[in-house]
């Protein structure tokens, strides 16, 4: 009977816990779907509608007037854009090097760029624009030649202290991330710490870099109105240049700067969808 029951006993199966998984919560996102992007047009347009009834009718109606500033604005608008391109491009080139000195291995390098990081990045950015425009002066002389500074120089050159901040630890983040494997394969190949750096740690970088760079640029394309403050002929300069040669009724406030805040989301959004798409495509957590 005992060896009956101990036999019984060993065929039955052990009571163990088997292996789990406990699912992460995953918060939705909100994304912009086509309706509500008819919403938006409809408010926009109810704006317009409202301003349009309050106009009178011998002068031109909310919607004539953008018609007819439209490739002004939209000028401006592209002058916006080039401010933000150049000022990405000396941004990155320049926070490049930034977040690579953070990384040196020598102390007094890397005091500075972390220095330099933290002054850029946690500074206002109007107020870094001011200091730009007005302690650079307009013009520069090299080798006899007389070089001009206008203002939009200037003020590209005050876009891109921030960016070079932020994107030096950008650069700082990703390298950190890569793990440290990495390195000691690359010094049992016999690669040098530069190789090492340009050739395998770096090339792995770029697509955990590449979304918060395009968000970054996606944040200096919206800030560059600012630079209508100290002078700039942009979008939103003209903007208001407009409103005053419509003789500032009162009408028009909401139309037209709806019209710009129109712009920059038709070229601003569809960067935010690319930069989610590639977040997702490359499994960025």
């Amino acid at each position: 009977m005992s060896t009956k029951n101990t036999q019984t006993n060993a065929d039955a199966p052990l009571p163990v816990l088997l292996p789990f998984r406990i699912e992460p919560t995953r918060l939705g996102t909100p994304r912009l779907a086509p309706v509500h992007a008819v919403l938006i047009g409809a408010g926009l347009a109810l704006l317009a509608g409202t301003a349009w009834a309050q106009a009178d009718a011998a002068q031109l109606s909310p919607l004539d007037v953008i018609i007819k500033w439209a490739p002004l604005l939209l000028s401006g608008f592209a002058f916006n854009i080039l401010i933000s391109m150049i000022a990405m491009a000396l941004g990155t080139g320049a926070g490049l090097g930034v977040g690579l000195g953070m990384l040196s291995e020598n102390p007094l390098i890397a005091r500075v760029c972390w220095s330099l990081t933290q002054f850029f990045r946690n500074a206002p950015w109007l107020v870094l624009l001011f200091f730009v425009m007005f302690l650079v002066p307009f013009q520069i002389t090299v080798f006899g030649v007389r070089i001009p500074l206008p203002d939009w120089v200037k003020a590209t050159v005050g876009f891109s202290l921030p960016v070079m901040a932020n994107v030096a630890e950008i650069v700082r983040g990703a390298v950190r991330s890569v793990p440290s494997t990495q390195w000691e394969a690359a010094e049992s190949l016999a690669f040098t710490p530069r190789q090492t750096m340009w050739q395998i740690i770096l090339p792995q970088c770029v697509k955990r870099m590449l979304p918060p760079w395009m968000n970054l640029y996606s944040l200096v394309t919206m800030a560059t109105v600012q630079a209508s403050i100290v002078g700039v002929s942009e979008m939103l300069t003209l903007t208001a240049q407009v409103h005053t040669a419509e003789g500032g009724r009162p009408e028009l406030f909401a139309p037209l700067y709806g019209f710009a805040l129109f712009c920059f989301f038709l070229y601003c959004y569809p960067i935010d969808r690319f930069t989610a798409r590639l977040e997702r495509r490359f499994h960025i957590r």
